[in-house]
């Protein structure tokens, strides 16, 4: 804040914020006007617009009817024109800027406000900003009203129109592109100097981004005044390996997390280092949308390991379409236990933070607007009231705090694990990327519990877990599988109590079993079995009663015969609710060509589960009954025949009969198990949403494409609704949905 000055004294300058109690000064304004949440956020935007973008007091109009009409609804934060000139004779504006306050998430309805108020006053750009995320568009002047494109950036003051074309051009997603293009020339200089294989070239690239993403961390939280991620700063070390000191503290301050092994080091030579700082400096992470950071990674990701570690990496569209279909909510516990990258972990994060951001609005300006109404008090006061309330709330979302509803979102309701040490410490690093919750992810078998993950816990379950891979009887529980230091053990019993105990007691009695012992899908506990198979088991166990899961699955779990099994077993546990199928080329880009399918169940509640057992008995009952005289009959036929053939001492009649029965008995045990589960699901009956899509947003080269799952900007032209659409309405109400031809 700045300092305090007179009330009476001129003032035109706009590098300072001037803060007098519950007044806060305008100088476009020339007057002090009460302090609101936004309008600190309106007139610390006003310090960038001048001192960042060049431009000066006399080309801004603040709180400017647009209309003409003097419309209070009609009145834009900022209108910036071209030249002092230009707004002097009352020409088109350049750029308008609408504020919201720090606790908004910014939605459509502000775009469309910004667009609304650019179209009416013929300004080419126009800015929605908070103290959260600032983003610019253009205005397309030849398309209908809604149709408008983010922009990298607006003109600064002093740009030409040759600049102001390019700018034009410089859509959102080139600023992605250009991130991603230049993680992988850092890649290429490590693979090319150091003659490293991809892999271990991503490592070291892992490392130096990890170290950036701390300095700036450390930067935004003021613990440090210097940022240390330049070559400059790094050169005036003493020390052999100055990037490699910088990573050791790194290091050091997310020890807790394990992400790097104690003797980790950079391995680069100085030089190599040092060309990658150079590289890296200029971009600031910290100032770039968590999405485009998120996208750029997994570009980079996709693009160096394809066909190598690419299974791991879920396309986009369809993480984006799984977590809408489960709709996460402030408080679930959310658990991926194959979590690759961390792409379903992230979504979930990003999609209940802005629900927690969107309420915290709500919460606000219902307040403001009954103190508003309250005109009995002096301004001054309901200026403080209404201060005090929005600072209450931001406490209650302020991410450091512990016990906020951000710190609990990041730090007690996410959690992942991977087998893959490589995969684990990318997720980690791409969830601190995207705004963190990465305390919950673990290098660990996600068949085995470790820490917050064991069974019963979790509200949600979203994965996609490897393919193909078999389990083997060879693969057993190891006394490192259990692990846990004593500081941990604390933490954990603390938290989760006699469950958290009993979860880990389960599997240190396994310790050298096959890790197949510990479940039921199985046949044999000395055969092998398909990976994605006993996924679907794991996530069953780790749901709560009544909780929600969408996993992606080869499409032979859903029409092989020979896994009908399995499918019987989810069915016993779960309602399934939907099965999108996908196209053919879905997973191609990443490296698989295995066509895949949705699956998207609700594991029974204790109520539920009860009724479904009940109902199995007595069909299993009737079903024993109908067919017990048929089976006595004809056992009794063949016993009496293998009485007569062995008082005739007949050998081979009685290794005939012998075989007969078996036949019999096993051909019975089939059809009664056919019929029960037939009755069963005429009794236990309900529908099942079914969907084949053909376009989900990646084509099979990688790149974007139409998607008809959720709505979105590159919908196939002709669809009624998306695939999300129809499986809302099919949810309101199932039974009408499926008459009218919608689902199962």
């Amino acid at each position: 804040m700045a300092k305090k000055k007179s009330p009476h004294q001129p003032y035109t300058k706009t590098d300072q914020i001037r803060i007098d109690g519950v007044k806060i000064y305008s100088p476009l304004r020339l007057k002090w006007v009460t302090l609101t949440p936004e309008e600190r956020v309106r007139q610390a935007y006003l310090i960038v617009l001048t001192e960042e973008y060049g431009y000066s007091i006399e080309q801004i109009s603040e709180e400017l009817d647009v209309s003409g009409r003097g419309s209070a609804q009609a009145r834009a934060d900022f209108v910036i024109w071209r030249s002092t000139q230009d707004k002097n004779d009352e020409k088109p504006p350049f750029i308008i800027v609408e504020c919201k306050s720090d606790n908004v998430s910014i939605k459509a309805q502000d775009y469309a406000q910004g667009e609304h108020y650019a179209r009416m006053t013929d300004a080419p750009f126009f800015v929605t900003h908070n103290s959260r995320e600032t983003r610019y568009w253009r205005v397309k002047k030849d398309k209908m009203p809604g149709y408008i494109e983010e922009i990298e950036n607006i003109p600064h003051a002093d740009a030409t129109d040759n600049e102001i074309k390019e700018l034009f051009s410089k859509l959102r997603v080139f600023k992605e592109k250009e991130f991603a293009d230049l993680l992988h020339q850092c890649h290429n200089v490590i693979r090319n100097r150091e003659k490293k294989d991809p892999a271990a070239a991503f490592d070291e690239i892992a490392k130096i981004l990890f170290v950036k993403v701390y300095v700036e961390r450390q930067l935004l939280t003021r613990r440090n005044k210097e940022n240390l991620f330049t070559v400059d700063v790094l050169n005036k070390q003493i020390a052999d390996n100055p990037i490699d000191n910088l990573f050791q503290e790194t290091k050091r301050f997310y020890n807790a997390d394990k992400i790097f092994e104690q003797d980790e080091r950079i391995n680069l030579k100085p030089a190599t280092g040092e060309d990658i700082v150079r590289k890296l400096e200029k971009y600031n992470l910290s100032d770039t949308s968590e999405d485009i950071k998120g996208v750029a990674f997994e570009r980079f990701l996709g693009r160096t390991f394809r066909g190598e570690i690419g299974q791991f990496f879920t396309p986009r569209s369809i993480v984006e379409f799984m977590v809408h279909m489960l709709d996460p909510i402030e408080n679930e516990v959310v658990c991926d236990p194959a979590s690759g990258s961390g792409g379903f972990l992230i979504r979930v994060f990003e999609m209940v933070r802005e629900k927690i951001l969107a309420d915290a609005d709500r919460e606000y300006n219902k307040f403001r607007k009954k103190i508003e109404a309250e005109k009995t008090s002096p301004e001054e006061k309901r200026a403080k009231i209404l201060q005090d309330k929005y600072n209450e709330i931001q406490k209650t979302i302020d991410q450091i705090e512990e016990g906020s509803r951000l710190w609990n979102l990041a730090n007690r309701c996410i959690f992942g694990t991977d087998a893959n040490d490589r995969m684990a410490r990318t997720s980690k690093m791409n969830m601190i990327m995207h705004g963190d919750g990465h305390g919950g992810v673990h290098h660990h078998d996600g068949f085995l519990n470790v820490n917050g993950i064991f069974e019963g816990r979790f509200d949600i379950i979203l994965t996609n877990p490897p393919f193909g891979a078999n389990v083997e009887p060879s693969d057993k529980v190891s006394e490192s599988d259990t692990a846990v230091n004593s500081a941990d053990e604390e933490r954990y019993t603390k938290e989760y109590g006699k469950l958290y105990q009993e979860a880990q007691a389960r599997v240190k009695a396994a310790i050298n079993q096959p890790i197949a012992s510990l479940f039921n899908l199985p046949k044999g506990k000395e055969s092998k079995i398909k990976t994605e198979i006993l996924f679907i088991e794991r996530c069953l166990d780790l749901l709560k009663p009544g909780g929600r899961m969408g996993i992606v699955l080869p499409e032979g779990v859903f029409n092989n015969p020979s896994l009908a099994y399995v499918r019987e077993f989810t069915e016993d546990r779960a309602f399934i609710r939907a099965v999108v199928s996908l196209p053919q080329e879905t997973f191609i880009s990443s490296g698989a060509s295995v066509k895949a399918s949705l699956l998207f169940l609700k594991k029974y509640t204790e109520a539920e589960k009860e009724r479904f057992d009940e109902i199995y008995a007595t069909a299993k009952t009737e079903i024993e009954a109908k067919y017990a005289d048929e089976i006595d009959k004809e056992m009794q036929r063949i016993e009496d025949a293998l009485a007569k053939a062995k008082e005739h001492k007949d050998a081979d009649k009685r290794k005939t009969l012998q075989k007969e029965l078996k036949n019999y008995i096993k051909q019975m045990e089939k059809k009664k198990a056919d019929k029960t589960r037939q009755l069963l699901k005429v009794r236990f009956d309900y529908h099942i949403f079914m969907y084949e899509a053909t376009k989900v947003g990646i084509s099979a080269t990688g790149e974007e494409d139409q998607n008809e799952l959720y709505p979105n900007t590159n919908q196939p032209p002709g669809i009624e609704k998306t695939c999300l659409e129809w499986y809302l309405e099919f949810l309101s109400n199932p039974k009408v949905f499926a008459e009218a031809g919608g689902g199962e």
